[in-house]
């Protein structure tokens, strides 16, 4: 999917993840999209700020993200998307 960067106007890409439950855990979602390779790649992103979560600095690895959620790291951004979306 295609959507505008915030405060750019530009357009990039966006890929939907879905999750099986109606909400998942940071840390869980980074390793489910492929943008983190295990839990310590997870948590290393996150300590160092490489992640935001609906254009705002995440450092919680426990943030409970819900559908329409957006998590942008390592230069690709993601939308969580429900079950059976």
């Amino acid at each position: 999917m295609r959507g505008v960067a915030p405060g750019t106007g530009m357009m990039v890409g966006m890929d939907d993840v879905p999750i099986r439950d109606g909400s998942i855990r940071l840390g869980q979602f980074l390793k489910l999209a492929d943008l983190a390779s295990d839990g310590g790649d997870a948590r290393d992103m996150l300590e160092s700020g490489q992640v935001t979560v609906n254009d705002q600095p995440e450092t919680r690895r426990g943030r409970q993200l819900a559908p329409g959620d957006v998590v942008a790291a390592r230069g690709r951004t993601t939308r969580v998307v429900g079950p059976g979306a």
